[in-house]
């Protein structure tokens, strides 16, 4: 115990190992909702949800403790709720790409963003792309989430006269997603830890007791072969041979880069360990999690990212990797439970998507609306994420209009020249999907 003290430092932050327990198993029920959600999204792209689980539960296993080993910080990563939703609708649906080549390019974008850490050049483009486009990033993808959970929880409806309506109060079904999405919301206004794991588990338990979820025959079983998605990703990497796959990856890349980002920068001044506006061993924590994005391509999973509800483990005390490392220990744990997969419904995960787009769209403070120059595009963003139902065309629309309106407001020397080159690639983006 000595020894994992020292290690960890739980002396200089003022903590233990049982606030450190208690902090990692806070976040491992926070956001073990991934486990559940993760196979359903990618379920809808055509892969097996059972190999899905375990890919997941394992990725997300060892980028904990790589986070927590490695880089020392109370961070959790997983499966990214907003990549994972690109990944299946807006790829392999909407684009109609395998997923088999869906994968390599995740694959592909891994390998780029572990060397960009190598190689320091995430600052360069951090730096590069304003901060408003990056709110107005990670605030689209909110929109688009809850649009999605909206969408699969029966609430919101396809319709012919207004594109869009509200979906029928007499079905059984969608009032499953209303009474998880009440409760969801009452438990978080109560701080209650894991609000939106127990919203789902009220949910559920509410569906099995009106008949509206088939009972398991189970609880617990070994954990689902991976067989069906391992190594599929390296197979598949001579797919990648057209500009619109490699936008694709480009894609994966620059939207998993600033959603972690982002995240990592909001946890370490929530815990604390920003000093002088910098955090300390960020490039450990980026090798963490881009390695841990590899390891889940191979597994076969979509990308994986910093989670926010790391912020519930932070609020509880966790301040050092030992809360990581529990969250990972947990997620290996979780896998023997994969017959909860058959209750969990997109009824019962859609209000954890809803919330999680709250949760996102709060980024939406941050961007200067006074002014017109930058609340354009970036509004643009935001609102074309869920409106073309599509991250990347959302992405198009706002960095396309963003060089034009800082030269009509005589800012253009202040964009950077790999905006300019942004510029022309959504451009070729949108050409090439429209010629498709």
């Amino acid at each position: 115990m000595n020894a994992i003290s020292k290690y960890f430092q739980l002396d200089e932050l003022h903590t233990n190992v049982r606030t450190e327990v208690l902090a990692g198993f806070t976040t491992f029920i926070s956001m073990s909702y991934i486990l559940f959600v993760n196979p359903n999204v990618l379920g809808a792209a055509g892969m097996n949800k059972g190999a899905v689980f375990s890919a997941s539960a394992l990725a997300a296993a060892f980028g904990c403790l790589m986070m927590g080993i490695y880089a020392k910080y109370p961070i959790a990563v997983a499966p990214d709720l907003g990549i994972n939703a690109f990944f299946a609708y807006s790829v392999v649906i909407g684009m109609g790409v395998k997923w088999q080549t869906a994968i390599a390019g995740v694959f592909v974008a891994s390998i780029i963003f572990i060397l960009i850490t190598i190689f320091k050049l995430r600052e360069m483009i951090i730096n590069a792309i304003p901060s408003d486009l990056k709110y107005a990033i990670s605030s689209g993808i909110g929109f688009f989430i809850a649009f999605l959970g909206l969408h699969q929880g029966g609430l919101i409806i396809a319709n012919k006269s207004t594109v869009v309506g509200l979906g029928s109060f007499t079905s059984p079904m969608n009032w499953l997603t209303i009474v998880g999405l009440v409760a969801t919301s009452i438990l978080l206004i109560l701080n209650v830890p894991g609000a939106i794991f127990v919203g789902m588990v009220i949910s559920t338990v509410v569906g099995l007791v009106f008949g509206l979820i088939p009972m398991p025959h189970h609880l617990i079983s070994a954990a689902p072969s991976l067989a069906p998605t391992f190594g599929v990703a390296v197979k598949h990497i001579g797919d990648i041979n057209t500009l619109q796959l490699w936008v694709v990856v480009f894609t994966f890349l620059l939207v998993t880069f600033f959603d972690t980002a982002g995240t990592l920068v909001g946890l370490a001044q929530q815990a604390g360990f920003m000093k002088n506006n910098r955090m300390p061993r960020v490039g450990r924590a980026l090798m963490s999690d881009s390695s841990a994005m590899l390891v889940g391509s191979v597994m076969g999973t979509s990308p994986i990212g910093a989670f926010v509800e790391s912020s519930a483990g932070i609020a509880v005390g966790g301040r050092s990797g030992l809360t990581a490392v529990v969250t990972g220990i947990m997620f290996i744990v979780g896998m023997f439970f994969s017959p909860l997969l058959t209750v969990i419904t997109d009824q019962v995960t859609a209000p954890a998507l809803i919330i999680v787009g709250v949760m996102m769209a709060q980024n939406l403070k941050h961007i200067h609306w006074e002014h017109m120059e930058v609340a354009i595009p970036s509004f643009l963003v935001v609102l074309g994420m869920p409106l073309t139902y599509s991250i990347s065309d959302g992405m198009a629309l706002g960095f396309i209009l963003y060089p034009i309106t800082m030269i009509a407001a005589k800012k253009g020397k202040e964009v950077n020249w790999v905006m300019y080159l942004l510029f022309f690639v959504f451009i070729g983006f949108l050409w090439i999907l429209e010629v498709k």
